[in-house]
């Protein structure tokens, strides 16, 4: 019988054999990788078994390829041709298994620029797009310094994120090797007005990686919407994260097991309130917490199970139906796929004490429209209103005169930079990320954050200040 890993490198090997170096590989486009990742190149070495080389490759154009080998939802596999007639490569699984082996035979080392241009570099926000912001400018050569409002580097991969989908180990064995690199860390850093007018008066340059961070909410109006077990995603996913926290110095739990410093779903029924990623790493922590019930909300109707190809045609992402991690959880343990479509929240029922009790629904057409006869009331004893975000917290743009860019969504608006080179209206101050794209992919951090720090290295060029 083989060792675990030789057939785990086997199999990768095998899919990387059913890669067909296409002249156009649609992966490692726009429609599939915004990274550009040169997918065909590294499966090619995988096949012929150069791992070193592999990692080398993938390195060029992926800062943090053990991060999107989590959590990506891999638009590359979406985009690849062979899926025109067959299951698709499984790239995702390739691209772990080459920064994982690399890691583990210890060729990932600490890159330290030789040589420093005198230059500073303000980072604000840690998340995917701040940390390859800072990689790329430190790799130039500039002394990058990143704030962190947190008490951890990394954002949403530290606090937004469960574990079981992406470790912290590993997010934290990347930043210790960028702090090994040169780059300086600040945490509980919450750059405020104040702060972030005297941030730009002593960098020569400031990026904005905030995210989008404001959640989007039903109706203020709503029936119930006061009661008492109503949270946004967000702040249950981090109150849970920071309740596994370890004490650093004492290895202890910070929360010492203390029920009242997260918000439990144990024993509880328990309704997510939209989907995506976010909905779903709802569904898994709350099955983690061994809750009572799980049921998930969605106001749009059930994707079809195949590709239509009139409205979603290759090689877009596919927007067909399937079941991911927290799903499948839900329908092992209960036996049903929590979703259910088409509804849409008309009142939250509360008990004597102000607490939610239940949740009372009607269904809609595709038009939105509310079907007759159709109303029905959910048990809940706590709703998570996972339903996206709608723009980055503004006090930063306020003190430092930096315009805004309003979306036709509900008032939403974003930092106004052009992805040509992510300058805000104020010399000197960039912006790029969630803040400046819009809620979006891990992977599309990663690649807003390295056309920033691009961008940046052309404008000290083009202010004379490098050689």
């Amino acid at each position: 019988m083989k060792d675990p890993t030789e057939r785990t490198f086997s199999e990768r090997q095998t899919q990387a054999a059913r890669c067909m170096d296409c002249g156009t590989p649609f992966c490692q486009s726009f429609t599939g990788c915004p990274l550009n990742n040169l997918i065909p190149e590294w499966n090619d070495l995988v096949y012929k078994n150069d791992w070193k080389q592999a990692i080398e490759r993938l390195h060029e154009t992926n800062n943090f390829p053990e991060f999107t080998g989590r959590v990506c939802p891999a638009p590359c596999e979406g985009a690849c041709v062979v899926g025109l007639v067959d299951e698709p490569v499984t790239i995702k699984n390739i691209e772990y298994s080459i920064v994982n082996h690399a890691f583990e035979q210890n060729w990932i080392q600490p890159r330290i620029p030789q040589n420093r241009t005198g230059l500073h570099c303000a980072v604000i926000g840690s998340g995917p797009s701040g940390l390859a912001c800072a990689d790329i400018l430190n790799q130039y050569g500039h002394y990058v310094h990143v704030y962190e409002r947190e008490d951890e580097v990394g954002g949403l991969l530290m606090y937004g994120i469960p574990n079981m989908k992406l470790s912290k180990d590993t997010l934290r064995r990347r930043i210790n090797l960028l702090e090994k690199e040169g780059i300086e860390f600040h945490t509980n850093a919450n750059i405020t007005d104040t702060e972030s007018i005297k941030l730009k008066e002593s960098y020569e340059a400031m990026i904005l990686c905030i995210g989008s961070t404001i959640p989007r909410d039903l109706p203020s109006d709503l029936p119930g919407r006061d009661l008492n077990g109503i949270h946004y995603a967000m702040e249950f996913l981090t109150n849970n994260q920071k309740h596994l926290m370890m004490n650093k110095q004492t290895g202890d739990l910070n929360s010492k097991w203390d029920a009242n410093k997260f918000i439990n779903a144990k024993d509880k029924n328990v309704i997510v309130i939209g989907g995506g990623d976010t909905g779903c790493d709802c569904i898994g922590t709350s099955m983690r917490h061994q809750a009572k019930s799980v049921i998930n909300l969605e106001l749009m109707g059930k994707p079809p199970p195949t590709r239509n190809e009139e409205i979603n045609p290759w090689p877009q992402y596919p927007k067909v139906y399937h079941l991911d991690y927290g799903h499948e959880e839900v329908k092992a343990r209960f036996g049903y796929d929590p979703r259910n479509y088409n509804i849409s929240t008309k009142e939250f029922v509360g008990d004597s004490n102000g607490n939610v009790k239940g949740l009372r629904t009607v269904q809609v057409d595709r038009n939105f429209n509310e079907l007759p006869d159709s109303e029905r009331v959910y048990p809940a004893d706590l709703v998570l209103l996972a339903m996206g975000f709608t723009n980055p917290e503004k006090e930063i743009m306020s003190a430092l005169d930096i315009n805004l860019k309003q979306n036709n969504r509900g008032g939403s608006f974003t930092i106004d930079a052009t992805p040509k080179d992510y300058q805000t209206n104020i010399d000197g101050i960039f912006a790029c990320g969630d803040c400046r794209r819009g809620q979006s992919l891990v992977v599309w951090a990663i690649a807003e954050g390295r056309g920033a720090a691009n961008n940046v290295q052309k404008y000290f060029k083009s202010m004379g200040y490098l050689n």
